[in-house]
């Protein structure tokens, strides 16, 4: 990984198509940590997907996934909507709690263009 990458201001890799195999090879390299929840999710996804016979619970995770990798590709912006999620836990003050609201979903907005998913609302 190259400087700018380790202080957050590049990407670590390249935005993984939305794909099941890309995007769980994408977390092991950026977010090992989040393997085995993906491959839960994804079991869990498919089996509804079985069991109804429509594919919207796969298109859901894999949506999900190519946004969470697009947001931890960056590992600034990352520790920042972390930042921002453990703040609104606590805020009290109702602009406060707009303008976090307002940056999570301007980053939020941001992965969902780099994972091709603009087209669809974020979040």
């Amino acid at each position: 990984m190259n400087e700018a990458a380790a202080e957050g201001h590049s990407p670590m890799i390249p935005q993984p198509a939305a794909t099941a195999e890309e995007l769980r090879a994408a977390l092991v390299r950026i977010a090992p940590s989040q393997v085995a929840a993906y491959d839960a999710e994804r079991t869990t996804a498919m089996e509804a997907a079985r069991a109804r016979v429509d594919a919207a619970p796969m298109r859901r995770f894999l949506r999900q996934w190519a946004l969470t990798v697009a947001i931890m590709r960056h590992p600034g912006r990352a520790a920042r909507l972390s930042e921002l999620e453990a703040r609104a836990c606590e805020v009290e003050d109702l602009s406060e709690a707009r303008a976090i609201a307002t940056e999570v979903s301007a980053i939020q907005r941001e992965a969902a263009v780099e994972a091709g998913l603009s087209d669809q609302a974020a979040g």
